[in-house]
């Protein structure tokens, strides 16, 4: 049973939009989802958004997001996946707080199991049973989950082992000139067999340059995010050109 965040009621002082930046599959030139991400009203940086959500207004904010970034996708007629950051400490209790995803998908007839909800493995350590506890909750909603920023730091691996999310997103530092950088290159093969082994997708994440689409394709991971297909674009479903 769902119901309404009493958290969720306090009004945001500011506004905010979002830009989309295709996820690409390259095995079928397609693409796979679509990523929501923060901007202001005049395409002002995610910071600027950001930095004015206090403590006090994360629930209001976390909600607000989610409304808004399936509002308009449906508006701009996404039909892959919907990739939304979620702050953890704005989900006091899953079944609860996921009032306005559902409000919203309900409202612009979006697909609940097109929804993916990711979060950073940057999160604090001591928020993993929460996480986990969350994960479990969407997982059996139908929604898909996600690790994002996989190696960026180093609780990657411990959040792994308190839930197997559908998805693991690496992180843009790990693979970036891997088709240079022998060390890399293996730290990533054995991800890739680590994560065929648990049945998680691996998409690539920051991809700026053919060398390294060509170099990570071979080892199996075909999804592919990055400034190589698309940059993000403010209220816009970027087109990907093949």
């Amino acid at each position: 049973m769902t119901g309404k965040c009493g958290f969720c009621s306090i009004p945001l002082d500011f506004d905010f939009t979002f830009a989309y930046q295709p996820i690409v599959d390259t095995r079928n030139k397609s693409i796979f989802a679509y990523e929501a991400l923060v901007r202001g009203i005049n395409g002002e940086s995610a910071y600027s958004v950001l930095s004015q959500v206090t403590e006090e207004l994360k629930y209001s904010f976390d909600q607000k997001c989610r409304y808004k970034a399936i509002e308009l996708a449906s508006k701009l007629d996404c039909d892959s996946y919907l990739s939304i950051n979620f702050m953890p400490r704005a989900v006091y209790k899953p079944e609860i707080c996921i009032s306005s995803t559902l409000e919203s998908a309900q409202k612009f007839d979006f697909p609940l199991n097109n929804i993916i909800f990711e979060v950073s493995e940057q999160e604090k350590t001591d928020e993993f049973e929460h996480i986990a506890e969350i994960f479990k909750s969407y997982k059996g909603m139908g929604f898909k989950t996600a690790i994002d920023d996989f190696g960026a730091g180093n609780s990657g691996l411990l959040l792994l082992a308190k839930f197997v999310p559908d998805i693991i997103k690496l992180d843009r530092e790990l693979v970036k000139d891997i088709h240079m950088d022998a060390v890399k290159y293996k730290i990533v093969a054995n991800i890739v067999k680590m994560c065929r082994d648990l049945g998680v997708l691996i998409i690539a994440e920051g991809i700026e340059q053919a060398a390294e689409v060509e170099v990570l394709t071979s080892m199996g991971i075909d999804l592919i995010q990055g400034y190589y297909f698309s940059k993000p674009m403010v209220e816009t479903l970027p087109k990907v050109m093949f």
